[in-house]
């Protein structure tokens, strides 16, 4: 199993003195530190408005990581695809995988914040399928070596191909799931697939249920199961008031951040966000005892490494975390990065990349 460094630029917290420029200059160093101490990517979340967070533009930010770097894998997390036009996504992930020599791993998802599709005039009602049509296009176009056609519901055009052409045919794409709709999509495209685990847990009873339900509708629709990941929020702790502190940072970030961005509101969630009501119902009652290794990995190395071995056992290939939650110090973050790649990475064979 692998690891990877993930951050969804979380910053929309009360009182907060750091302002958004500071913290992706902090994101941006965290990146480039992650080959530093051996991790095999960084994934890099995509937000718009400052609702939850404040890097709007991961493609940007890694277009950077990748001149500066010669190893790590470099991933959105993820692009929302409804507030783009799929040919554009195309070729611009495209391009960075001709940049960066072939590293691009592309992940895609629909979000879940109703705030950020308004301004583009985007239906949030609709996304399920502008997603799905979305992503069949842009797997197309990376896949032919010849001008495609499509005549769809939200998308048209004719005779396109789109240059530079990527170096890897075809650049792994995963799908982004918290429900059983995304999770058959991967399925069907034959899309690796990336999960929550405290999703996974609340929709459909842990990651083996996650990994069986894939490699089914994997088999069902004739394409081999691909590669599959989950996130985790890390905190080391080794005493009391340590685990205490992490647990209220947690904590924080769920109330002040994540509850008013995810459609808990049963009188407007669209029928295919339905399941978040009750995820933000138990959001709005979480207590610290209730922060398990569903969600999150927080305790000492050995604990850490107990709560992955698990993660290993159901089938999955690479963790990627979550260290930067919370308004957690810059330093801090990065001391957490090199701790783990020093005392939890070496207990899973082939999980330190090369720097």
């Amino acid at each position: 199993m692998q690891f990877g460094y993930f951050t969804l630029s979380d910053n929309h917290y009360v009182d907060n003195r750091r302002g958004a420029n500071e913290f992706v200059a902090d994101i941006l160093d965290e990146a480039l530190y992650a080959e530093e101490v051996g991790l095999h990517s960084a994934w890099i979340g995509e937000h718009h408005f400052s609702t939850l967070g404040v890097l709007s533009c991961p493609d940007l930010v890694l277009g950077h990581v990748a001149a500066r770097t010669k190893n790590i894998r470099l991933a959105p997390a993820v692009t929302v695809l409804p507030l783009h036009q799929p040919i554009r996504v195309a070729e611009q992930w495209a391009t960075l995988d001709l940049l960066s020599g072939g590293r691009v791993d592309f992940a895609a998802g629909r979000g879940y914040d109703r705030r950020e599709y308004a301004p583009f005039h985007v239906s949030f009602e609709d996304n399920q399928s502008i997603f799905e049509e979305g992503m069949e296009i842009v797997q197309r176009l990376w896949a032919s070596d010849a001008p495609i056609s499509h005549h769809g519901r939200h998308y048209q055009f004719d005779n396109v191909a789109i240059t530079p052409r990527p170096v890897q045919r075809p650049i792994p794409a995963y799908v982004a799931s918290f429900s059983r709709p995304s999770i058959e999509l991967a399925g069907r495209l034959g899309c690796n697939l990336i999960v929550a685990p405290f999703a996974a847990a609340m929709t459909f009873g842990g990651l083996r249920q996650v990994a069986d339900l894939y490699q089914e509708t994997c088999t069902r629709h004739g394409n081999r199961p691909g590669r599959l990941m989950c996130s985790y929020f890390l905190h080391f702790a080794d005493t009391p008031e340590e685990d205490a502190a992490a647990r209220a940072r947690q904590i924080r970030y769920y109330k002040e951040c994540v509850i008013a961005a995810f459609p808990g509101d049963p009188a407007t969630a669209p029928p295919s966000y339905r399941y978040f009501i009750e995820i933000v119902d138990r959001l709005h009652k979480v207590g610290p005892q209730d922060l398990t290794e569903n969600s999150v990995l927080l305790g000492s190395s050995e604990q850490i490494t107990e709560t992955l071995k698990k993660v290993e056992a159901a089938g999955f290939d690479e963790v990627i975390l979550y260290v930067n939650v919370g308004l957690k110090p810059h330093a801090q973050v990065k001391h957490e990065m090199a701790r783990f790649m020093a005392e939890v990475a070496p207990n899973f064979k082939g999980a330190v990349s090369p720097a």
